[in-house]
Order: structure tokens, then sequence, then C-alpha cells
């Protein structure tokens, strides 16, 4: 069992940055693939980040890289999305999950999911 709880987010301007932090509970922390999802009002959950395991190698969205960076801190039990260059297209709830394998784009691979936290970026 792992639980996770995201925090970070808020209401950042058009062109600024947020870093999303996503806290595991249990020692099987570093077993798991973990990724960041978001949804936006009226859309589906859609994939955003993950970060292999040990490796700590990163796949992202094609309308995430270069402005996303997702980490991981397996002895803290933490993974990170960083977001810079934030426009209003990425405003959403932010979620982080965790899964075993299978594609690391589709939710219904993840075995564990955070509440969200919201992310509002103004014009």
């Amino acid at each position: 069992q792992v639980q996770l709880v995201e925090s970070g987010g808020g209401l950042v301007q058009h062109g600024g940055s947020l870093r999303l932090s996503c806290a595991a509970s249990g020692r099987t922390f570093s077993s798991y693939f973990m990724g960041w999802f978001r949804q936006a009002p009226g859309k589906e959950r859609e994939f955003v980040a993950t970060i292999s395991r040990s490796t700590g190698i990163p796949y992202y969205a094609d309308f995430v890289k270069g402005r996303f960076t997702i980490s991981r801190d397996n002895a803290k039990n933490v993974v990170y999305l960083q977001m810079n260059s934030l426009n209003t297209e990425d405003t959403a709830v932010y979620y982080c999950a965790a899964h075993r394998g299978g594609s690391v784009v589709i939710p219904g691979n993840y075995d564990y999911w955070g509440q969200g936290t919201q992310v509002t970026v103004s014009s």
C-alpha cells in the first residue's frame, strides 16, 4: 500500500513557475514508477510525465517538453514536478501516481493516486 500526498499547487501568472511535490508513504517507494497527470475541467485526465524507479529516467508528454522537469528522491520518498513557462492551458488539477509496470501514459495502469493539487495560471 502506498499513500501519496501532493503539495505545491497554487495561482501563478502566465510565464511563471511552480514546483509540485508528492510525498509517498511506505518502504517500497523505489519499486514504483512515478507519474504526474493532470485534469482540466470538462477534460479527461492526461499524462504529463513519468520517471523510472532507480535510474530516474524521465519521459514527458510532448506538450511539456522543455518546460517541465520530473525528478525523485528515493531516500525521502518524494517525487517532484518543476513547471516553468506556465500558460493558461496548464491550468488543471495535478495528480501524482505510482505504478509497477505497463504503459506509463495510461491512467488505468497506475495503482495508487494522490488527491490532487490545483494549479491555476492567470493570463
